[in-house]
C-alpha cells in the first residue's frame, strides 16, 4: 500500500487520513519562508521605488467558489492558515457566527484568512468535505484539513479555536501568516526553520516510496538519536499503521471483529482498517469500546494502539480530544 497523497485539493476527501503529514509539514515550512522571503524582497523593492500599494498584504476575508478553491485556499494555505466557512444565506445561525469570523479574521491582521463558501452555490465542495449542517467551520493549513467546529459558536470560543490553529500552524508547520501591514512596513520576519536533517529526510522518503519496513527503522533511527523528535514519532506511528495493514484481508477482518466484539486482536486490525480509511471516529470509538468491555494485558493493548493512532492523527485534532474523553470515562 502506498502512503496516502497529504495534499488536499478541489475533490480532497474531509477525513481523509494524513498519512503523509510529515513531509508536508517540512515542504510547507520551506514553501512558506520562501513565500516569505519573496513578499518581503517585493516589499523592499517597491519600496525603493516609491510603488508600494496601502492595504493588506493579501485579502483577510474571501469568497470562494469551485473555480477559486485550489488558488485562494490551497495554495494560500502554504503561507497562512485559512480558516473556511461554509454558509448559506437562509442560515439563521450562521448569519450570527460570520460577522464574528470576518470581524477576528481583521483584527487577527494576517495570521489567518477566512474564506467564505455559499454551501448554495457550491455544493460539489460542501460535499466533498462532508459538510451535513451548517455553520460548518474548518481550516487548511500547508493543504491539510483541520476540522474546527460546527454550529454557531461564540466569539469568546471561536478567538480560543483561532489562537489554537495558529499556534499548530506555526508549531507542526512553520507557518505564521503575515503581518497585516502595508507592503514595507513590517514584513513578516524570517522563521526559524531549519533544512531538514539527512536521517529524518531518508525516513520520509522510505515512507513515501512506500518502503514501509524501511521508513519504521529508519525513524526508530532518528528517535535513537533523538527521542524527543515529535516529526519522527509521527512518521513512526504512520509507517507503523501502514505496515501492519498492508497484509491484511478486510473482509476477512471485519467479519472477525463483528463476530466477536472482545476479540481484541481483531478489534485492533479493525481499526487500523477504519483509520486507513479515513473513518477516525469510527477507529477510535472501536478500541474505546474494545478498552471498555475487556480486562488485564488485552485491555492495555487496546489502549496502547488507540494512543498510537492518536500519534497518526495528530494531538490537536478535534477527534483525538474527544476520544481521549471517551478513554478517560471507561479508565476510571
Amino acid at each position: 500500500m502506498q502512503p496516502r497523497n497529504s495534499r488536499l485539493n478541489s475533490s480532497a476527501l474531509r477525513g481523509a487520513v494524513d498519512l503523509a503529514a510529515v513531509k508536508a509539514a517540512g515542504e510547507a515550512a520551506q514553501k512558506a519562508e520562501q513565500a516569505r522571503a519573496e513578499r518581503a524582497r517585493q516589499a523592499a523593492t517597491a519600496e525603493a521605488d516609491g510603488t508600494a500599494p496601502q492595504g493588506q498584504l493579501y485579502p483577510l476575508v474571501i469568497d470562494v467558489s469551485e473555480d477559486t478553491f485550489e488558488v485562494e485556499v490551497v495554495q494560500r494555505s502554504a503561507e497562512v492558515p485559512v480558516v473556511v466557512d461554509f454558509w448559506a444565506e437562509w442560515c439563521g445561525p450562521c448569519k450570527q457566527l460570520s460577522p464574528i469570523l470576518e470581524r477576528l479574521a481583521e483584527e487577527y491582521s494576517g495570521r489567518i484568512v477566512l474564506a467564505k463558501i455559499d454551501v448554495d452555490a457550491n455544493q460539489e465542495i460542501a460535499q466533498q468535505f462532508g459538510i451535513q449542517g451548517i455553520p460548518a467551520v474548518m481550516a487548511v493549513v500547508a493543504g491539510q484539513l483541520v476540522p474546527l467546529f460546527q454550529g454557531a459558536e461564540n466569539e469568546a470560543n471561536v478567538r480560543k479555536i483561532l489562537d489554537q490553529l495558529i499556534a499548530v500552524a506555526e508549531q507542526r508547520f512553520g507557518i505564521v501568516g503575515g503581518t497585516g501591514a502595508p507592503a514595507g512596513e513590517g514584513a513578516a520576519e524570517p522563521s526559524s526553520y531549519a533544512p531538514e536533517d539527512p536521517a529524518l529526510a531518508a525516513a520520509h522518503d522510505a515512507l513515501d516510496r512506500g518502503d514501509l519496513g524501511g521508513a519504521v527503522q529508519a525513524y526508530q533511527n532518528v528517535l535513537l538519536d533523538q527521542p524527543g523528535n515529535t516529526e519522527a514519532k509521527l512518521g513512526l506511528a504512520q509507517a507503523q499503521l501502514l505496515h501492519r495493514v498492508e497484509a491484511l484481508d478486510p473482509q476477512k477482518v471485519r467479519s472477525a471483529a463483528a463476530n466477536d466484539p472482545k476479540d481484541v486482536a481483531a478489534q485492533l486490525d479493525a481499526a487500523d482498517l477504519d483509520l486507513v480509511g479515513g473513518h477516525v471516529e469510527d477507529a477510535f470509538g472501536r478500541l474505546v469500546d474494545t478498552v471498555g468491555r475487556t480486562f488485564g494485558a488485552g485491555r492495555d493493548t487496546a489502549r496502547l494502539r488507540l494512543l498510537e493512532l492518536f500519534e497518526v492523527i495528530g494531538p490537536e485534532d478535534p477527534r483525538v480530544t474527544v476520544a481521549r474523553g471517551a478513554l478517560a470515562r471507561v479508565l476510571f
